[in-house]
């Protein structure tokens, strides 16, 4: 059984920093792109951030410059640090992981999603 755990979400002021944290555990053969994704109240899921195997990384325009993806593949865990936060990024982050996975029949490859952590940012 794959899970992604999340954990580094709360309540901050604006202008406030946060670090999130996902880590991927299980049966895992192979970690391929990790990102972050959150749903802000009433809207839909949208990417925040994105890192290839290769840690080549991808942002949505909202928060480049503000925001860094990373990852430890030794510990299958991805990471955003989230700087110069503002009311507008308050929402559910979930952890997203393209995964390759043991299985009793083969190797599986599949999207893997974590169970989302609250960030608010409010004064």
């Amino acid at each position: 059984q794959v899970q992604l755990v999340e954990s580094g979400g709360g309540l901050v002021q604006p202008g406030g920093s946060l670090r999130l944290s996902c880590t991927a555990s299980g049966s895992i053969l192979s970690v391929y792109a990790m990102g972050w994704y959150r749903q802000p109240p009433g809207k839909q899921r949208e990417l925040v951030a994105s890192i290839s195997s290769t840690s080549s990384t991808n942002y949505a325009d909202s928060v480049k410059g503000r925001f860094t993806i990373s990852r430890d593949n030794a510990k299958n865990t991805v990471y955003l640090q989230m700087n110069s936060l503002k009311l507008e990024d308050t929402a559910v982050y979930y952890c997203n992981a393209d995964l390759l996975v043991g299985r009793m029949f083969g190797p599986l490859r599949n999207d893997y999603w974590g169970q989302g952590t609250q960030v608010t940012v409010s004064s």
